[in-house]
């Protein structure tokens, strides 16, 4: 039985009909959790569903990651290294995949084998230690149970589950620069994520999507319902905010569950902000 959402305005609370405007259509996907939050103060501007369970990352993960990657060295800047697709490598993105790409091509295209090259080079130890340090999520790099595959997919339906509270608190740090990493590591993450301008707000928005499909305990996949996640950051002069969406497709659909995430938060957030005061 579903819960009654609500939604939060700076700590107004509202409930049902009032929800409808700022929630993923309900004949494509629903929402389980949207939050947006002042990145200086912490101050939740809205609210609404179960913003408390973990699930996977998926691809939001490589946010945290480039900020390793940076930190470690492994990444230059946002165009070194230029990475080529090997033979093993996952092709299943299509042509973007298999083109040379730099940190900014692999935020914007998504590319798994450019994040298992991070992860193989900084291997489980480090990149567990690197996450529990960020406060991100449950920090398991274990991969499939007796599957040994930690490094290739923990964050894809896999060990690594986070909320989208913890996905908030962990985009503060980051905005704030107040994780515990050289601060070019943030900068040069925050540079290299994809921007989007919301025209007429003055705001500029850096995000990243986010989709894979939940698993049985056999392992099979549900491609019925994909979750999608929207996360990331926003400025418009000295004001900053976190925000983060996720969703779950009800049916089969075209497209990607990530692109819903991020197309609809994108068009409630001018709202969303007016309404909190924020504009």
């Amino acid at each position: 039985m579903r819960t009654t959402p609500i939604l939060v305005f700076s700590g107004t609370l509202i409930v049902s009909g009032a929800l409808a405007a700022f929630a993923a259509d309900p004949a494509q996907a629903r929402t389980i959790c949207t939050m947006v939050a002042d990145a200086a103060r912490g101050t939740v501007l809205a609210q609404q569903g179960d913003c408390t369970g973990r699930v996977t990352p998926a691809s939001t993960f490589k946010v945290p990651l480039a900020v390793m990657g940076f930190d470690s060295g492994f990444l230059k800047d946002g165009h070194d290294p230029v990475l080529a697709i090997r033979k093993g490598d996952p092709d299943w993105g299509g042509a973007e995949w298999k083109t040379p790409t730099d940190a900014e091509r692999w935020l914007k295209y998504s590319v798994v084998w450019f994040s298992q090259r991070i992860t193989h080079t900084l291997g489980s130890g480090r990149l567990t230690a690197y996450a529990e340090a960020f406060g991100y999520g449950n920090a398991d790099f274990s991969g499939d149970p007796g599957k040994d595959n930690g490094l290739k997919r923990a964050w894809i339906a896999s060990s690594l589950k986070i909320s989208p509270q913890e996905q908030i608190t962990f985009l503060r740090r980051l905005a704030n620069r107040s994780l515990p990493v050289a601060p070019q590591a943030m900068d040069k993450t925050v540079a290299a994520m994809e921007s989007f301008s919301m025209a007429g707000t003055g705001w500029t928005v850096r995000g990243k999507t986010g989709m894979a499909y939940p698993r049985s305990a056999d392992g099979r996949f549900d491609y019925e319902h994909p979750w999608g996640w929207f996360v990331g950051l926003g400025q418009a002069g000295e004001r900053s905010i976190v925000f983060v969406r996720l969703v779950q497709d009800e049916k089969k659909l075209p497209g990607s569950a990530s692109a819903r995430a991020r197309d609809s938060i994108l068009k409630d957030l001018p709202a969303i902000l007016e309404k909190a005061g924020a504009q």
